[in-house]
């Protein structure tokens, strides 16, 4: 697994304009092939009266598929471009449809390299770009007096509290990336003396956006 990638949350779009042709871009995170042809057919629906609807997507940790086209533009001048920017950026899961509407002049090869990338890049501009980062949550059980130590050490090392509860002892259960599994249990064991219950639970990847913490199961 991947220990942390970037990706597009939900859905972002944008429009530049070249020698009066429109370019609307149109960005979205998939999980699956299917679902990026469904995204693709969605837009072809959507501006059905546009000229071109050229597209490209990737899938996988390694960018495994990798699919692309120019649909009716000159070979290589729409999809392959559109697909550099995604790999370019690091940017997985994601499918990208950029939709022309012609304007009377010809952009020559050159021109549309440029409009194809230049609408790819700017509708990764107009979406939110995340990172996941793959992570175990941590169960920490504690007496009260152990509390404040561990709320320090979760605060200085950037740990993630997913829930706090309050009973005869204080749960806290927390997202701790798996580079880090290590130095946070070796951290809470020394600060709390070994006094602290600490048990790993189920992995899964995470995301901070807006101060939410949102997690995935991929």
């Amino acid at each position: 697994m991947l220990e942390e990638y970037r990706t597009v949350l939900g859905h972002g779009e944008s429009e530049i304009v070249e020698k009066k042709s429109r370019f609307l871009a149109e960005v979205s995170h998939i999980d699956t092939e299917e679902e990026a042809l469904e995204f693709i057919e969605k837009i072809r629906k959507k501006h059905y009266n546009a000229t071109h609807h050229c597209y490209a997507y990737v899938l996988g940790e390694r960018f495994e598929l990798q699919r692309f086209s120019d649909d009716g533009e000159p070979g290589g001048t729409a999809g392959k471009p559109m697909l550099d920017v995604l790999t370019g950026e690091g940017i997985h899961d994601t499918v990208v449809v950029v939709t022309r509407y012609f304007g009377g002049t010809l952009l020559g090869t050159g021109g549309l390299v440029r409009a194809y990338s230049g609408a790819a890049k700017e509708g990764l501009l107009a979406s939110t770009i995340i990172t996941r980062k793959y992570a175990s949550k941590l169960e920490i059980r504690t007496e009260y007096t152990g509390f404040g130590k561990i709320q320090y050490i979760l605060a200085q090392q950037g740990i993630h509290i997913l829930d706090i509860q309050y009973t005869d002892q204080v749960r806290i259960v927390c997202l701790v990336p798996d580079v880090e599994k290590g130095k946070i249990e070796k951290e809470l064991t020394e600060g709390t003396n070994g006094q602290a219950g600490l048990g790993w639970k189920e992995k899964c990847y995470f995301a901070v956006h807006e101060g939410k913490i949102l997690l995935f199961n991929k």
